[in-house]
C-alpha cells in the first residue's frame, strides 16, 4: 500500500476537521441561528451529492465495464485514460486506478493520512471515509470494518486495502450481480452504489430494480 506524506491539500492530522471545514461549520452555525438556512434542507442537498448525483459518473463507468470487455480491459490497464474517454475528466490527483473484485479477492479503499478520494467519479466523500476510526481500522482490521458495514466476506476471500494518496486514487470495480444478463448499461448503472465503488458495500440486488 502506497503512502504519501506530502499531501498537498487540507489535512486532518490532529483534528477530524480541516481549518477550512471548521470555518464552513462556523459560518453554517451563524447562518442557521439567523434563520438564513435550514439545516435539514442543507443536509438533504449534501446527501444527494454524496450518494446519488456525485457517484453517477462512477456508476456509468462500472456499467460500461460490465458490458464491454474491451473497455474493462482498458479501465484496469489505465483508469485515468479510460474514464477520460467517456468524458469524465479527472480534476484531482494525477492517476486513477481501478481494482477489480473477484470471488478470490475483495478490494476496499482508504486514505490513512487524510482523506484523498476520487470525487471526480464518486462525488463527495462520506463523513465516515474521513473519520479517524475508518482510516485506521480499514488497514488493521478490514474484515471487521466490512462486518460493521453489514458485509460478510467468505474467509477464503482475500481482502486487499488500497491506500489513496494525493497523486493516486482508486475506484473498485464490483462484481456484476447475477441475473442481469441482457440489461442495458443505464439499468446496470442503477445497481452500482457509491459504497460498492469504495469496497464497503455491494451493488443493489437486481430484484430491487426490477420491482422498482
Amino acid at each position: 500500500m502506497a503512502h504519501d506524506h506530502d499531501h498537498d491539500h487540507d489535512h486532518e492530522h490532529g483534528s477530524e476537521l480541516s481549518e477550512m471545514q471548521l470555518r464552513v461549520r462556523a459560518l453554517e452555525t451563524v447562518l442557521t441561528e439567523k434563520g438564513y438556512i435550514d439545516p435539514s434542507a442543507l443536509d438533504a442537498i449534501v446527501e444527494a451529492y454524496e450518494t446519488r448525483v456525485g457517484p453517477r459518473n462512477g456508476s456509468v463507468v462500472v456499467a460500461r465495464a460490465w458490458t464491454d470487455p474491451e473497455f474493462k480491459k482498458a479501465l484496469l490497464a489505465d483508469a485515468t485514460k479510460a474514464v477520460a474517454s467517456m468524458g469524465h475528466m479527472s480534476r484531482v490527483g494525477d492517476h486513477l486506478v481501478a481494482v477489480e473484485n473477484t470471488p478470490q479477492r475483495h478490494n476496499m479503499i482508504v486514505c490513512t493520512l487524510c482523506s484523498c478520494y476520487p470525487w471526480e467519479v464518486l462525488g463527495l466523500p462520506p463523513i465516515w471515509y474521513k473519520s479517524a476510526p475508518y482510516r485506521s481500522r480499514a488497514v488493521k482490521d478490514p474484515r471487521g470494518v466490512l462486518t460493521d458495514f453489514g458485509m460478510s466476506i467468505p474467509k477464503d476471500t482475500e481482502i486487499r486495502v488500497w491506500d489513496s494518496t494525493a497523486e493516486t486514487r482508486f475506484i473498485v470495480l464490483p462484481m456484476r450481480p447475477a441475473g442481469t444478463e441482457g440489461w442495458s448499461e443505464e439499468k446496470l448503472a442503477d445497481l452500482v452504489t457509491r459504497d460498492s465503488m469504495i469496497g464497503t458495500g455491494l451493488p443493489l440486488d437486481p430484484n430491487q430494480v426490477k420491482a422498482g
